[in-house]
């Protein structure tokens, strides 16, 4: 089930909404329709997440009743734990093939269906155990609060990665506001409306482009898939992102903004300030910090960053090209940190923009294409060594009215003035803030939410749909 399918949207979410306000209890109901959210798409492997959140909460009770050297041993224990079952299911076949390629022999490549969102919620639950031993809060009694935690339905599938403590005290108590529950239908709806006005039109040029042999590539027709790709990417995580928001926030939980505008970046290491936050900070978190991060001189400190980009690619899949994906932006890290983000500094800022901007367009070649092979055709066509005749798969046979409508709108939408626009209209519009806004914008909000919803639906109803891209992670 996904957010933006007809089942969602007039079914599971208003049956939910009317369970929550109208029965007590609000975590049971919650957890409930998680649980059926789950088996909605994956079935049987609701068990598996389950298994997930009760032993974590055994796992971090040990934690927190261990003594002396027995409590990092224990804590490893835990994480060790999660991590198998995210290798087994997401990488075993992976490392056979890669065993393959070594030994003499030919093992054979094991069928191990991936569960939806495995990633995520074993990324939760390895943060709430650490956070258990850091002390940072005290280990759960109620194992429902657990559950809860690692199956809550609006970021089960794909994020924003939120860690306990963001929401423990929610978890325990929270309030809904007639002013929350509307901030979080905007954020919902403005979602919905990246989602599917948006990724799902550049969806369609991005797919048939990348279904052509790269032979018949030209540079226009590269450019233009990559293109479309780098905002369809954007909107359908950023949709997803703040649709999560939404639905948190009609509820009485907060969670993290995910991107802030990540492609005005003017370096790579802004960019991953800006892009799908709450993953880049989990791994600064529980990986590049506790490696030694900057702390052991400069050659351990390009190490550790090279060491988190590479298991950042390997993240989002087990295959070579999102190995490459993740070396090449730690590369371009290291690059920065040895004195290129100094030569940066001294350029105009349109050049910086420029140049972070080409590089992550590169780097979305690896990301979307099927192997290394279709990904460095189509870095060839892009420089202008492609083959294609512009006749029989011109670019003009893919930007139609509406996928140029689409790019120019995202182009926009990418950046922060749209939304200035919108906030000198209708008053600030941010998690923190509840302002109260004059009658005649709020109407003006209303009317443009609504006509985000229709054509949003309109489009769903046409059969114009497009799975969440994350929903592969």
């Amino acid at each position: 089930m996904v957010f933006s399918s007809p089942v969602f949207l007039f079914y599971f979410l208003p049956l939910f909404l009317i369970c929550y306000f109208l029965l007590p209890y609000k975590n049971a109901v919650t957890l409930a329709f998680s649980l059926i959210f789950y088996a909605w798409g994956e079935g049987v492997y609701v068990l598996l997440m389950i298994a997930s959140g009760v032993a974590n909460y055994a796992f971090a009770l040990w934690i927190a009743e261990a003594e002396g050297n027995r409590k990092p041993a224990v804590l490893a224990v835990g994480v060790a734990a999660n991590l198998a079952a995210l290798i087994f299911f997401k990488y075993a076949g992976f490392l056979v093939t890669a065993l393959n390629a070594v030994l003499p022999v030919s093992l054979p490549v094991p069928a191990v269906h991936l569960p939806i969102g495995i990633s995520f919620f074993t990324f939760h639950a390895i943060s709430y155990l650490v956070d258990v031993y850091r002390g940072d809060f005290r280990a759960e009694r109620n194992v429902l609060n657990v559950l809860l935690y690692i199956a809550l339905f609006p970021q089960l599938i794909a994020g924003p990665i939120v860690r306990f403590g963001t929401v423990r005290k929610e978890i325990h108590q929270r309030t809904v506001t007639f002013e929350k529950f509307a901030l979080g239908l905007k954020f919902f709806v403005i979602g919905l409306g990246q989602k599917v006005l948006l990724a799902n039109t550049l969806a369609t040029p991005v797919d048939a482009i990348f279904k052509l042999p790269v032979e018949s590539l030209d540079a226009w027709l590269a450019w233009l898939a990559v293109a479309a790709y780098t905002l369809q990417i954007y909107f359908d995580f950023a949709g997803y992102s703040n649709m999560a928001i939404g639905l948190g926030l009609m509820i009485g939980l907060y969670f993290p903004l995910n991107f802030n505008y990540p492609y005005i970046s003017q370096s790579i290491t802004e960019f991953w300030r800006r892009w799908h936050i709450s993953l880049s900070t989990w791994f600064r978190d529980y990986l590049y910090i506790p490696l030694g991060g900057n702390r052991h001189g400069s050659l351990r400190t390009y190490a550790n960053l090279l060491t988190v980009f590479v298991l950042c690619g390997l993240w989002h899949g087990a295959s070579a090209t999102f190995l490459i994906w993740g070396l090449y932006h730690g590369l371009f890290l290291v690059i920065e940190r040895l004195g290129f983000n100094r030569v940066l500094a001294r350029t105009l800022p349109e050049l910086r923009h420029l140049y972070a901007l080409l590089v992550v367009m590169i780097g979305w070649v690896f990301f979307r294409a099927d192997n290394l092979g279709q990904a460095l055709g189509f870095l060839k066509a892009m420089a202008g060594f492609g083959r294609g005749d512009g006749i029989i798969h011109s670019v003009w046979e893919r930007l139609l009215p509406d996928v140029a409508l689409a790019l120019a709108i995202g182009a926009l939408a990418a950046t922060p003035y749209l939304a200035q626009v919108g906030r000198r209209l209708v008053g600030a519009f941010s998690i923190e803030k509840f302002d109260n806004v004059p009658l005649a914008p709020q109407l003006l909000m209303a009317a443009g939410l609504y006509v985000v919803f229709v054509l949003s639906v309109t489009s769903i109803a046409g059969g114009n749909y497009n799975p969440f891209i994350y929903f592969r992670f």
